[in-house]
């Protein structure tokens, strides 16, 4: 039975970008999260994007303190932030000062010591155990730099599903905002919750965040079709009584042959909704060959196949909304992009409002050379992306809601129209 539809509610925001920042010391909190190469990082979207805010912010004369993190404590990829400094230094073309410090006396003489349009990197806030334990999303951060500054900005979508203390921690202290990247990704994914008729495309290996949209949007018939790849769609394939060759030996050794009763459940209690491949791209000794889904003996599946692409094609040129998450195979080698490609370049064709998400998808785009103006959005964002989709209550969101209630700006400081 169809859930009533209740309406969705927006967020009203309110925007740094809607303020005057000219002399303030404001803590900005970004994402900056790299990959890791050989003890070096590896500048992508995320530092790229935020890097925009950053520069932003300080053009209009603000003292700009940048909180982010690299990795996590015990992982190999956490390291300080000293090597994203000196990318920022590159990429904005100014000087950018750093402290191996958060919430000492280095970082706060240097804070102290800003002046109009100064950029101040402090050091991995994960290496303050109050980050991720505090239970309250308070600590000594909090503590020690709220006193110190007049403006907090949350700038990612991508940390707000988190409750950490330089994530909600501040909007207990001071007056708070939503930077420009993160109001982007707010709207966008608004744009897709008002949307009563949204197709859903899924690809990649996150099978239980695929699996929690799906059952919320078909639960509540918003989904109009959910078109599927990549190991998503092996697994599907497999619940659905399909023999698939050695990629079994991948559903075994992933464990995803233990989702094979919840994904059967799906297919039966929404059976048509969700659209799996007529035919898939084989890799036998690395060479492509295209088999019906019927008839899948030996290989592997790493791509979906010519007949499911012009398929899946013929569903988005007749979509309003699409929201994409992962590609639909082996997209890093060439003879098996083709599917992955065809549904990028026939969403960027097409005129309906697109969502895509998740780090595989923004690798495949710029990998596949597709400008993402053609997009509707492009998120930084993957779990916290898929958690807001399906209508979970975000720490950080809450508490830049809250924090407008309780620290009320007054209008002489709205910024003067230009």
């Amino acid at each position: 039975m169809r859930s009533r539809l209740l309406p969705i509610k927006v967020v009203a925001m309110r925007k740094i970008a809607d303020y005057e920042v000219r002399g303030k010391k404001i803590l900005v909190r970004a994402d900056l999260n790299c990959p890791i190469e050989n003890g070096k990082i590896v500048p992508g979207a995320r530092l790229t994007t935020h890097a925009k805010t950053i520069k932003e912010l300080s053009d209009r004369g603000g003292r700009v303190v940048v909180l982010a993190h690299q990795g996590r404590k015990g992982d190999k990829d956490f390291l300080p932030m000293e090597q994203h400094a000196k990318v920022l230094h590159h990429l904005l073309g100014r000087d950018i000062l750093y402290v191996d410090d958060v919430i000492g006396e280095n970082a706060k003489k240097a804070i102290a010591s800003l002046k109009d349009g100064d950029i101040l990197v402090l050091d991995n806030v994960r290496h303050l155990h109050c980050e991720t334990e505090h239970p309250h999303g308070e600590g000594e951060i909090i503590y020690h730099l709220a006193p110190i500054a007049d403006y907090y900005v949350l700038d990612a979508l991508s940390v707000a599903h988190r409750k950490h203390s330089s994530v909600v921690g501040f909007a207990k202290k001071m007056p708070c905002f939503y930077g420009d990247v993160l109001a982007g990704e707010v709207e966008a994914v608004d744009k897709v919750r008002n949307c009563k008729d949204v197709t859903f495309i899924f690809g990649g290996s996150k099978v239980d965040d695929s699996f929690a949209v799906m059952k919320k949007w078909l639960a509540d018939g918003r989904a109009r079709e959910v078109l599927v790849g990549g190991a998503l769609a092996v697994l599907l394939l497999r619940a659905a009584g399909h023999h698939v060759g050695d990629s079994q030996e991948y559903l075994r050794t992933s464990k995803l042959e233990e989702k094979i009763p919840e994904a059967k459940a799906l297919l039966e209690q929404f059976d048509g909704k969700i659209v799996l491949p007529v035919d898939v791209g084989l890799s036998i000794d690395m060479q492509r060959h295209e088999v019906d889904a019927d008839a899948i003996k030996r290989g592997q599946i790493w791509d979906i196949g010519q007949k499911t692409i012009q398929r899946y094609v013929e569903v988005i040129n007749n979509s309003h909304c699409i929201v994409m998450n992962g590609p639909m195979g082996v997209y890093e080698l060439e003879d098996f992009s083709r599917g992955t490609m065809a549904l990028l370049e026939a969403i960027a064709r097409c005129d309906a409002f697109s969502l895509l998400g998740g780090g595989h998808t923004i690798t495949a785009i710029d990998k596949l050379g597709i400008d993402k103006k053609y997009f509707g959005y492009v998120s930084l964002s993957g779990k916290a992306l898929i958690e807001y989709l399906c209508g979970k209550d975000l720490p950080g969101i809450r508490a830049l809601e809250d924090n407008e209630k309780a620290f009320p700006v007054s209008h002489v400081h709205r910024r003067k129209a230009e």
